[in-house]
């Protein structure tokens, strides 16, 4: 597979022509990855059904390379950076005289680009009989731009690809002059004398992204909890990190980037009427995004490191407002892939089970939905910052695990009230009635039931409902976050109703 490199403009000889010089293989790297501005949880990259063609986190990548810079102008190649590197955030640190010329060249060779950069030259043409699985080969002259059918010419004239009875693909002589095998960041210095020097290259690099999971189950009791997580990084870039530090940052970072991103996707499709059959050259196109899986409950024991059998768990760093998890071994952050490493060890907690509804649009009868809710404190078994993320909660029942629900939890830090909504629960319903309207508003009622053979707890919320709103209510409200809520305790197999009214203000 073949790639462009990242190109800087052309550079210009200083008395003289440019010599051309390649770092060595980084001797150090970090990968650190931010989150998806927009996507608190990763979800955008984790749906199997749905694939994103792109993840829309990014990461801050660190080498060390050694040069061997001659006297003069040169060309410095970085082969090996990530495709998905942002040319213009690029610093490189221990040049004796910096960096002259530093640019993009948005050029990536492709199927599209390799077809286009051919254009007019022979190339040769291989045609399989669908019949009889035989191929046989041709001489052929692309005629074409890659936009729309793909024509050559061959000894029996113009003909355009794949609109016979063949499945046709093109075999190229080689590789146009100035692509690369790998994306290639190249920079023109001027050196004064010769040097062997080692540098550091830093840059920002889109394609990346990561989620945190948890698993919380719940004890027989409903008071006690084990919990558990972990952290997923995701490359959709074509580059690999091998043996590199890998760190995750929580929270939010500004970020924005204005310019589009990959309009040209390099995909090359051969079309013809009355029909289109895609038909992939033999430089192959990269394989399809990856979409961060979801992943299943892991015990302690398999949240490991390939060979290992002790957990490997993220070290938590502050990082001004953010919370930054670092990796404690060097690892692998693969090409189109994932890895996961614990977030912290499981561990008991404390909790309250509780029945919610959102009380502010409801107009008859529904169900609540279950909740669980905690402290984000040492007292309660946690007092550790944690990154919002999917948490899959379980029942413990002795010989096995019922799953209840699935919810999520943001960005949570020391002393946070920690809610999680699960799952809605056809035992507890709540309907609310206008009883008669007046003048000065409406009257209403709001009935919670529990067919449960216990007691629950049960909040209702008024998060849409300015508090000023609300009057006369037969039971005292309370405040939560700024909004009206309604707490009470709902004996078992019985119902509690709240009335009050409703005013226009």
């Amino acid at each position: 597979m073949f790639w462009a490199g990242l190109l800087l403009l052309p550079v210009r000889a200083v008395g003289g022509e440019a010599a051309v010089v390649a770092a060595s293989a980084p001797l150090e790297t970090s990968v650190t990855i931010y989150r998806a501005p927009d996507d608190r949880f990763g979800a955008a990259a984790t749906d199997a059904r749905n694939p994103p063609r792109w993840l829309q986190g990014y990461a801050l990548i660190s080498e060390v390379r050694d040069i061997d810079l001659p006297a003069g102008p040169a060309v410095i190649r970085f082969p090996g950076v990530a495709a998905g590197m942002l040319a213009e955030s690029v610093i490189v640190s221990g040049l004796p005289t910096g960096v002259r010329e530093k640019n993009l060249d948005a050029l990536a060779l492709s199927p599209r680009h390799l077809y286009a950069g051919w254009f007019g030259r022979p190339v040769t043409l291989r045609r399989q009989d669908p019949a009889t699985g035989k191929t046989r080969e041709e001489r052929a002259v692309i005629r074409s731009a890659p936009d729309g059918g793909a024509i050559v010419e061959t000894d029996h004239g113009f003909e355009a690809m794949t609109c016979g009875p063949f499945s046709d693909s093109i075999a190229y002589p080689g590789v146009p002059e100035g692509l690369f095998a790998s994306p290639t960041l190249s920079i023109a210095t001027d050196a004064p004398a010769p040097a062997h020097v080692r540098v550091r290259l830093a840059y920002l690099a889109w394609d990346y992204d990561w989620r945190a999971d948890y698993v919380l189950k719940l004890a027989p009791d409903l008071r006690h909890a084990t919990l558990s997580a972990w952290v997923t990084l995701a490359s959709a870039d074509v580059t690999s990190f091998p043996h590199t530090m890998a760190a995750v940052v929580a929270g939010k970072p500004h970020f924005s980037e204005t310019r589009d991103r990959r309009d040209d996707d390099g995909d090359l499709t051969y079309q013809c009427f009355p029909r289109a059959t895609p038909s992939p050259p033999i430089v192959a196109p990269p394989p399809p995004v990856i979409a961060m899986a979801v992943p299943a409950p892991m015990a302690r024991a398999e949240i490991m490191v390939t060979a290992m059998r002790k957990a490997v768990v993220a070290e938590a760093e502050d990082l001004g407002d953010l919370k930054l998890y670092r990796l404690p071994l060097p690892t692998m952050v693969a090409a189109r892939g994932q890895k996961q490493v614990a977030l912290f060890e499981p561990r008991p907690i404390a909790v309250e089970v509780l029945h919610t509804a959102a009380l502010d649009a409801l107009i008859g009868q529904g169900p609540a939905r279950l909740m669980v809710r905690t402290r984000n404190r040492k007292a309660e078994g946690l007092g550790l910052a944690l990154p919002g993320g999917r948490v899959r909660v379980l029942l413990d029942r002795g010989a096995g695990a019922l799953v209840v629900g699935e919810g999520a939890l943001d960005d949570r830090a020391l002393g946070d009230r920690v809610d999680i909504g699960t799952a809605q629960t056809p035992h507890v319903t709540v309907r609310q009635i206008v009883t008669h309207r007046r003048k000065d508003g409406r009257m209403m009622a709001v009935t919670v039931s529990n067919a449960n053979p216990f007691a629950i707890r049960f909040e209702g919320t008024f998060r849409q409902t300015p508090s000023a709103a609300i009057r006369d209510s037969s039971a005292p409200l309370g405040l939560q976050d700024g909004h009206r809520v309604w707490a009470l305790a709902v004996p078992a197999r019985g119902r509690v109703t709240l009335h009050y009214r409703l005013t226009d203000d």
